[in-house]
């Protein structure tokens, strides 16, 4: 076995597997059609079973809190369409299929297709709240599509007559049922729109089955509906019964004589209204006559009215104090505000440019006198300096000492200066250097003195 393989746990494996089937997006949200057996109610509340066919079989298990809503109850040997996932059951390492919902397989095609489109437009937003538009209060017309012929006209328009009697009714008749549903639907719609006469629509037909009311369940018919300028009431069916049209409409009534009663309000309520309204109005209106009668009479009994002129005279002397107030406050100002001129002019004068001038002239002529003295001082002692040093150089000079009588011998080549007798032979030639001029010499013999005993010798 190679060193880096490594060893993997049931349940690590289990999880693995489990995890790449949840991950798996046809897997995840699954239709099945088969048969049920092995059906088991346990007591939780689950339901297990196994879906076969001809030719396999799959563990299936329905949670409570799904089959709670199941329309039907499920037998051994029923033909069902089930809707749900796969997934593994980590323990025992079997996969089965988890079922969220399940319908009689009778009529599974036209259910899924049902669902297939409630999800998509649900998906769109067509279902939102946010875009359904309140139904008007007090519509000025009231359209109806529906079957001419058909109980739930005759329900609409007779629930409408005895609600709201004043409001007029738009009946445009439309195909309910069947393949040319959808198309009439949508065009007594759309129709609806382009004649703007009414401000409300109820739009539906009496209960029935489910591919009796499939016309409702059209995209296109759902499409017609979200595109209405109007607000559409959906009357489709009893109130079991759900179309995509009540899902899109802006409002969704359970039966044709119901949608009648949220298109319009009832007169009879209607006058109640008026009449507590004007019992308010007029209990409002007596209260308010009494608190102003009230007032009134408390004003008439005030003081204030009762001797007038005592609240003048007492307004006269307070406006008379208020006075000397302020004319002693302006007195007060006034010398604050001199006060503060005189400072500020003695200020402004110290700090004015002409004073500022002379004085920096003054300054300037000062320490100019003081810097042209220290440089005659200096200039001095600097001269003074200088003329001991020329003396110092004279005395020293080397042609001082050549006037005296001295002079200096060089080489024939004048490149080196002779300082002894050693440095020359005889026969070689010399230049001698005087205070005024040079003289070429040739050697023509040397003499010597002997630091011992004074001996002087030619050589």
């Amino acid at each position: 076995m190679a060193a880096e393989a490594r060893i993997y746990s049931i349940k690590e494996i289990n999880k693995y597997i489990r995890m790449k089937l949840e991950s798996d997006k046809l897997l995840s949200d699954v239709w099945l059609r088969g048969e049920i057996s092995n059906f088991t109610h346990h007591s939780s509340g689950h339901m297990y079973f196994t879906l076969k066919d001809r030719e396999s079989r799959l563990k299936c298990i329905m949670f409570a809190s799904h089959n709670q809503r199941l329309p039907f109850i499920p037998r051994e040997g029923s033909k069902v369409m089930a809707r749900g996932n796969i997934s593994v059951y980590e323990r025992d390492g079997n996969y089965q299929f988890y079922v969220t919902s399940m319908q009689p397989d009778g009529i599974g095609s036209l259910y899924l297709a049902f669902e297939q489109l409630k999800q998509k437009l649900s998906e769109e937003g067509l279902f939102a709240k946010e875009r359904k538009r309140p139904i008007p209060l007090f519509p000025k017309a009231v359209g109806v599509i529906t079957s001419p012929t058909g109980a739930a006209v005759r329900d609409v328009l007779i629930t409408l007559q005895r609600r709201f009697p004043a409001v007029p009714v738009l009946v445009l008749p439309a195909v309910v049922q069947g393949r040319q549903a959808a198309p009439s639907l949508v065009k007594a719609i759309e129709l609806m729109n382009q004649l703007n006469e009414v401000d409300v629509l109820i739009v539906g037909r009496g209960g029935g089955s489910l591919e009796e009311l499939w016309g409702f369940n059209e995209e296109t018919v759902a499409r017609a509906i979200a595109r209405s300028a109007i607000p559409i009431i959906s009357a489709v069916g009893h109130e079991t019964d759900f179309t995509i049209a009540d899902f899109v409409a802006d409002l969704r009534a359970a039966t044709p004589t119901a949608a009648a009663e949220l298109a319009v309000p009832h007169w009879q309520e209607l006058a109640q209204q008026v009449d507590r309204n004007r019992q308010r109005l007029r209990l409002a209106l007596q209260a308010k006559l009494r608190a102003g009668e009230e007032r009134l009479q408390r004003m008439r009994n005030s003081r204030v009215f009762a001797n007038p002129g005592r609240y003048l005279l007492m307004s006269a002397e307070r406006l008379d104090r208020l006075k000397d107030k302020l004319a002693a406050a302006a007195v007060r100002q006034t010398e604050r505000g001199r006060e503060r001129y005189a400072l500020g002019h003695a200020r402004l004068s110290a700090h004015h440019p002409g004073s500022r001038v002379r004085y920096a002239a003054d300054r300037w002529k000062e320490r100019s006198d003081r810097l042209e003295k220290a440089m005659g001082s200096m200039l001095k002692a600097r001269r003074t300096e200088l003329h001991g040093a020329i003396r110092s150089l004279d005395a020293l000079s080397p042609l001082k000492v050549m006037a005296r009588g001295y002079s200096l011998v060089y080489d024939e080549h004048e490149e080196r200066l002779m300082k002894s007798i050693s440095e020359v032979q005889p026969g070689d030639l010399v230049k001698v250097k005087l205070a005024d001029g040079r003289m070429n010499c040739h050697v023509w013999s040397l003499e010597g003195e002997k630091e011992s005993n004074g001996e002087s010798g030619n050589s």
